[in-house]
């Protein structure tokens, strides 16, 4: 058996990950960020790398920041804007630097300040034609100007003052709270006294997680915006901005529908932008893509008979067609959508046809390619081309900055079953090397978070081939709620997570433990927020398993409504009586099984109070505290995801050390750092 990265957790975390992608306006420069360890171990630093299309030279690195670099971006003369918080050369003063515009020129030399705030830049959009800059910055409240701003964050600082007075609802949002500092849109004018002309002076809460874009002649920016809706709710929709004049125009209504993530088409004229319907807690909430003009007029679905949720649309350098994302059967495919005369006359092309999941799409000025990452289950992001006008194609890999994918130490296969009711039930499988039916191999039931999510994805973080390398076949199966199976499989489990999902889950368990070169004695279960209330509920609902890991998981599904980090959310998704029917805690007294109970105080979506009730749980219930069959790895520092490549590796060591104890019979072994 060769090793691997995967059997040494040091080598593994120390893997160069990319993430993005951006293409210059000429289609002759590819530009990906490349994350990797630091040199203590504890955070990964970011840096840019270039890469041809062509598919010919070797990649090139751009840029070597000690804080690292992030969010590449072409202007329409090639120099390449990116954020960093590397010091400005030129400035005094020992305080950090926030995070300021940079800009690379496409001549070539040293990249040079192109703008700051004191609350840093925290993304930024260029328009196409005209190259106008607008990005977006967390400012205080009552700050008219940078100055102002800064002597405000000034006189904070130097009171010692932390303290936020909230005037609406959320206050929070997955690991960090929200406010003082409201994130506002702000033009470029290096020529004036202030060098940003703010296009949004009072917006409150509106830009909070919102996605913006400049038209081409750089006169308008579309963007998310949040509008209080009465109750405690807030929605999204679009407004236009006027760069000249700073006027607002809602382009879209309060339909029943969220807007978000919306892309000007390359004439200005339409937005291209996704729609989500306003669930309730008895019909499940519907993705899909609208065309809304620019200057005004209502929303125009785009193949409203394609039953896939989309997750992201780039025009074509033409405006001709869409270049669109969603997940689709465990895969994750690109799609070219060509609009007809009506809605009903679209027509959707799969462009990929392989197993892959793919990100960041670019198309090619000459409409000849589409740019991406891809990556599945069983390969690392890399920078991909596909023919813009193929079917089913196969990528083309570019070459990468990082080294060769690493080698896997097993392999993936897909597995079918049927669940009760006759609907198709699917999983990825990962076997690890070695196994067969004289060696069989004890199998992980891994179930992914979301609720509204696939395992059709490469992930750093939630890594079968980890478990792999030390023998175990992970099986990761989509249950009810998962997306790219059509609106009914979603429908199948909204409020009732306790229904179809838990019997696929066991149905395609009782697959994978059918096959010879599984061992259907040492079995044990896994999952993380959505995942992790499942694993609660297969903990109370039966004892197959001989070990249960349970991360940032809903316990009390009546408190954890009100007080996660986004409880408006929750009442479009269960009815109080719904929560309570579904609620994992109403089945403490039945667990019989080992649970392994992992959470991190940072957590806001699923408050730490889920993993301290669900503790107490357990272990009030054990007559003999020295016979506590449970444990708690609690981080008090962490977030939902557990994120600092340090705290992942105690993560990965004390999973396997419960699980090699309660289903490997080995001895327990207290990881060395939590001794």
């Amino acid at each position: 058996m060769t090793d691997t990265p995967f059997h040494d957790l040091d080598a593994y975390v120390a893997l160069p990950r990319l993430g993005g992608l951006a293409l210059s306006p000429d289609g002759t420069r590819l530009v990906t960020g490349v994350a990797e360890l630091d040199a203590d171990g504890t955070r990964y630093r970011t840096a840019l790398w270039e890469v041809d299309p062509a598919g010919e030279a070797p990649a090139r690195r751009l840029t070597r920041g000690a804080a690292g670099e992030s969010g590449p971006v072409f202007t329409p003369d090639g120099d390449l804007l990116f954020r960093s918080a590397r010091p400005d050369p030129d400035a005094t003063g020992e305080t950090e630097p926030p995070t300021a515009l940079w800009r690379l020129p496409a001549a070539g030399g040293e990249a040079a300040p192109a703008g700051s705030r004191p609350g840093g830049i925290s993304a930024v959009a260029v328009a196409a034609d005209a190259g106008t800059v607008v990005v977006s910055s967390p400012t205080l409240p009552g700050a008219v100007t940078t100055d102002d701003d800064e002597q405000r964050r000034t006189a904070r600082t130097e009171g010692k003052v932390t303290a936020i007075l909230h005037t609406g609802y959320p206050v929070r949002h997955w690991d960090h709270d929200l406010g003082p500092a409201e994130e506002r849109l702000l033009l470029a004018s290096p020529e004036d006294t202030d060098p940003w002309t703010d296009l949004t002076p009072a917006p409150g809460r509106a830009l909070d997680e919102t996605a913006f874009d400049v038209s081409p002649d750089g006169g308008s920016v579309v963007t998310g915006w949040y509008r209080a809706h009465g109750h405690g709710t807030w929605r999204p929709g679009l407004v236009v901005v006027d760069t000249a004049t700073g006027e607002h125009r809602d382009l879209t209504d309060d339909d029943g529908h969220e807007y978000g993530a919306p892309r000007i088409s390359p004439d200005g004229r339409t937005v291209v932008a996704l729609r989500e319907r306003v669930s309730t807690p008895e019909v499940a909430p519907r993705i899909d893509l609208v065309l809304v003009p620019l200057a005004g007029g209502a929303p125009r679905p785009v193949a409203p008979g394609w039953d896939r949720w989309p997750t992201a649309a780039r025009w074509t350098r033409d405006g001709s067609a869409l270049i669109v994302t969603a997940d689709e059967n465990g895969r994750g495919p690109l799609f070219r959508v060509d609009p007809g005369a009506t809605p009903q006359d679209d027509t959707v092309t799969r462009l990929t046809g392989d197993h892959g999941t793919y990100s960041d799409p670019c198309p090619s000025p000459d409409g000849r390619w589409v740019y991406a990452l891809r990556h599945a289950y069983d390969a690392p992001p890399a920078p991909v081309r596909v023919p813009a006008d193929g079917r089913d194609a196969d990528p083309e890999l570019l070459p990468a900055p990082a080294a060769a994918a690493p080698v896997l130490p097993g392999t993936l296969t897909e597995l079918e079953t049927t669940a009760a009711d006759g609907t198709r039930v699917r999983a990825w499988l990962v076997l690890p090397d070695g196994a067969d039916a004289e060696h069989p191999a004890p199998l992980l039931l891994w179930i992914h978070g979301g609720p509204l999510a696939s395992w059709n994805a490469w992930s750093w973080r939630w890594n079968p081939w980890l478990m792999a390398a030390r023998g175990w076949a992970v099986l990761l199966p989509d249950p009810a709620l998962s997306t790219g199976y059509g609106q009914d499989f979603v429908q199948r489990g909204w409020g009732a997570w306790g229904g179809a999902p838990f019997t696929d889950l066991m149905a395609a368990t009782d697959a994978a433990v059918a096959r010879p070169e599984i061992d259907g004695t040492r079995t044990a279960a896994m999952g993380g927020s959505f995942g992790g209330y499942m694993a609660n509920w297969v903990a109370g609902h039966t004892d197959r398993f001989a070990a249960v890991v349970t991360h940032a998981s809903l316990w009390a599904l009546d408190q954890f409504g009100p007080t996660t980090d986004h409880a408006e959310y929750w009442l479009t998704e269960m009815t109080p009586a719904m929560a309570q029917a579904n609620s994992p805690h109403h089945h403490a007294d039945a667990i019989v099984t080992p649970m392994l109970v992992i959470h991190g105080d940072r957590d806001h979506r699923v408050p730490i109070g889920e993993g301290l009730r669900l503790w107490w749980d357990l272990v009030s219930r054990q007559a003999d505290p020295d016979a506590n069959p449970h444990r708690f790895l609690y981080f008090p520092d962490e977030n939902h995801w557990v994120l600092a490549p340090n705290h992942a590796k105690v993560w990965y060591r004390t999973v396997w050390a419960f699980l090699d104890y309660h289903v490997l019979g080995a001895e327990w072994e207290t990881p060395h750092l939590l001794r």
